[in-house]
Parts: C-alpha cells; structure tokens; sequence
C-alpha cells in the first residue's frame, strides 16, 4: 500500500483525508498520462454521498484541463464503471465511493482500460505527482481543452447486460433488495422487474448522509426481518458502490460470501462449468467453507484480503469463482469486479434451476462460529510491531492449536485493526478476541473517542 492509495484505491474523509485539491490534481494527472498518444476519454460513476458530487466536478476539472474528455454515467456502481471502460473503449475509469464507509468518507477508485483495478505502478506516480512541489503537466490549450460528456446511456447499457444474463424468468418470486442507500438505487430493482420478479425494496432513498447507516451489507437486521415479515423468497443486501451482496434466506438467516461461493462453485461443478475444479477465497474465509468444498471434491486457494488479488489469482490461474465472506464475489465470465448485483442474479440462476430454497441449498455448510472486531487505531503498523501484543497473539494460537485460528490484520482502507477469531464456540471466540483486544488498549494504540 501506498501512502495514499490501499488495497481499494484512495480513500478516507472527505475534505480531511481526501480533499478536492487531491482529486483535481489526479485527474489533471490521469488526463495528461492517457493523452500522451491521443486524447484520452475517461469515464466517472459515483456513489450517493454528498460529497460524491464535489469530487467528480474537481476530478472533471483537472482531467479536462489536462486535455482528456470526461463520460459521467452519473450515480451508478463499481462494477458497471468497469463494464463501461472494457467494453467501450475507455482508457480509464473512476468511481468515486467509499463503498461501505460511513458517508462522511469518500474514495476514489481508478479502473484501467481492462476494467480492472489500476496498476500499483501508476499510483506510485499519481502519489509522486500530489507530493510534487511544481506542477510538470502541461495545461491543454484552444481546442484541447476536454469536454464533458453526458453519458447515462452506459449506465443502461451495463443494466441491459444484466438483463440478459438472466437464464430464465423470475415470475413468482418474491425478492427483498436492501439498497443501502447508495448506487445500487439507479440500478437494482429495476433488472429485478424486467426478469419478473415481485420485488420489494428497502433503504432506498438516499439523501447525502444515510448511505449504509444501519442498513445495506454490514446491517443485514433490516432485511432479515423483512423477508421473514413479508414472506419472501430470498434477500439480497448491497452495499454503498454495490460490489458486494450478501443475502438473507427464507428464513431470515443471512447467507455470507464463503456461502454464496460454496452455492454458486457446486452448482458450477455440477453443470462441468466451474474451471480448474478450483474456488479463490482470501484467508478471512470461515474452515466450514473448505470442509465442505472437499467433501464436495472442489479445490479451493487462499489469498491476501482484497478482491483485486482474488482477481489477480483468478486471472494467473484461469479460475472461474472467487471472492471474500464479505461479499465480494467474483464470475470471471461476466466480470473483473466484485458485482453485488450479478452476484444475486447468480444466486437466484441456482434456487430457480435446482428447484430449491436458500436454505436447502446451504445445508450442507457447517459454519464455524467466527468473531471480528474492528480496533480504531493510532499507527497500524505500530501495532503490527508490538511484540507484547504479538506474544499474547502467538499464545493464544498455542492454546488454540488446529481447533481454531487467529488472524490480527490492517484494513487496507481504514485506520483499523481487524482482530478475527475461529473456533467451535463463540464463546472461545469471544474470548480470545476480547484478550487481544485489550492488550492492544493496554499498549495506548487505540483511538480515543
């Protein structure tokens, strides 16, 4: 990670950590790297937070005055910012969102003309650039000056895509959709209704500040209660930027990522569709995941948390599946993002051509009980670093020995420690996690309120 770009591009609170200065400088930065050769059309989505709109003008400032001519697909998701750019010719795209992040966050997220994530070495000179003392890049001139483009017709095109993925009608299920408030407002309900489904929807009409307050894919309670209150079918929760989606079953239980990749990698194999036999998690995965994919004879791989190196691994490897528990799935046929949206289309494919429920087909999943806990702090590698808190880390992994796991790691887009414990009980869950919790306290590494 850079100094100011993560494992998810450049995020942080608007105007504090991220400010339009920032913005403007990338995109005069991006504008005159793409238009080297010939002038260079970008494209940008946002989110629906109030500062969304500040950044993108900012972001069309600089990259106009660079020379490069600007796309605006206006409020939409990530995963359709990345449709847009590899399937018509865009040299780049960005998506302005701090995806799950409270709203007074914000982020900026650079897609490459492939529609993946954008290069380590790019950001390494986009980093350069904010830091320079002296502006190096030229300002374009008369008839070289950018344009911007209205460009909501991508947006729709990228909607009739997912329409057409559709393997059959959803005539007669009834589907709950938790829109978080954010981009997936313009999208979602809307590809449901053209299948055919009954859909009712939830947190659905943001305002600037309530995208995912209390709500969308870290606040599934909302939605649990409303399929079970309204008899639905299944539920799908987005989050901000809607490249996640976990689901809710007719019961009300939530359905996680390692659950929706266990559903999705079975039906895959059953149908000779899922290549290499093999599924990509991260090391967040849950150990009930794994023992059920070996009973089911599929092969599965771990790597660093993160979908870009779920996507990297995939793309090395020619895999078909893969993503994170939180909700990041990845159909290396469809897409190079983590798709919420086509992750639930995906879901339903499997209930509608297996003839079974959310449950029924999560039955054979025995998930550990896990416990996270997300530590403010003042210097994550500092913590990384404490040989006091790594030694009671390193105990309690003894104690633990192969009926459970410890996993203490930075978040790649936040100032936060993620202290994770897997065991047969939440209570030895809790335990442990409760230790590691307090020592760090101990050691002064937590942010005060």
């Amino acid at each position: 990670m850079g100094k100011y770009f993560g494992t998810d591009g450049f995020r942080g609170e608007a105007n504090v950590d991220l400010t339009v200065d920032h913005a403007y400088k990338i995109g005069r930065f991006l504008g005159h790297y793409y238009s080297k050769n010939n002038k260079a059309n970008i494209v940008i989505g946002k989110d629906t937070r109030r500062s969304s709109y500040m950044f993108e003008y900012s972001l069309v400032a600089g990259l106009t005055a660079s020379g490069a001519d600007v796309y605006l697909l206006h409020v939409t998701t990530t995963p359709s910012v990345s449709y847009v750019v590899r399937t018509e010719g865009f040299d780049c795209g960005i998506m302005i969102s701090a995806s799950h992040n409270p709203y007074y966050d914000n982020g900026l997220k650079i897609i490459n003309g492939n529609g993946c994530k954008i290069e380590a070495e790019v950001e390494d000179l986009i980093e350069a650039y904010i830091d320079s003392g002296e502006d190096t890049i030229p300002l374009a001139k008369r008839e070289n000056i950018g344009k911007t483009v209205d460009y909501a017709i991508g947006r729709n095109r990228y909607i009739g895509y997912l329409i057409s993925l559709a393997t059959r009608s959803f005539r007669g299920k009834r589907v709950g959709l938790d829109l978080a408030n954010g981009s997936a407002t313009s999208i979602a309900k809307g590809v449901f209704d053209a299948i055919g489904a009954k859909t009712y929807v939830i947190n659905s009409e943001p305002d600037g500040t309530n995208i995912n307050r209390d709500c969308g894919s870290t606040h599934m309670g909302d939605l649990q209660n409303f399929v079970v209150e309204n008899n639905l079918d299944v539920g799908f929760a987005y989050d901000g930027d809607a490249d996640r989606c976990l689901a809710v079953d007719e019961n009300g239980n939530i359905i996680d990522g390692d659950l929706i990749m266990y559903i999705c990698a079975a039906y895959m194999k059953d149908r000779s569709d899922l290549a290499n036999n093999t599924v990509v998690t991260t090391i967040m995965s849950n150990m009930g995941l794994y023992e059920a994919l070996e009973r089911k004879g599929i092969e599965y791989v771990q790597t660093a948390v993160g979908d870009k190196y779920v996507y990297e691994n995939m793309m090395q490897n020619g895999h078909s599946i893969g993503g994170e528990q939180s909700g990041h799935i990845i159909f290396s046929k469809h897409g190079t993002t983590g798709d919420g949206i086509l992750t639930s289309l995906k879901i339903m494919e499997v209930m509608l051509e297996s003839k079974m429920t959310l449950s029924q087909l999560c039955k054979e999943v025995r998930v550990f009980p896990q416990v996270l806990v997300n530590v403010r702090v003042k210097d994550k590698k500092a913590v990384n670093d404490d040989h006091v808190v790594n030694d009671v880390i390193n105990r309690l992994k003894e104690e633990l020995g192969k009926d459970g796991r410890i996993l203490v790691r930075e978040s790649g887009t936040e100032p936060v420690i993620r202290v994770m414990a897997e065991a047969k009980t939440k209570e030895l869950c809790n335990n442990v996690v409760n230790q590691i919790v307090q020592k760090i306290q101990e050691q002064g590494h937590v942010i005060s309120d």
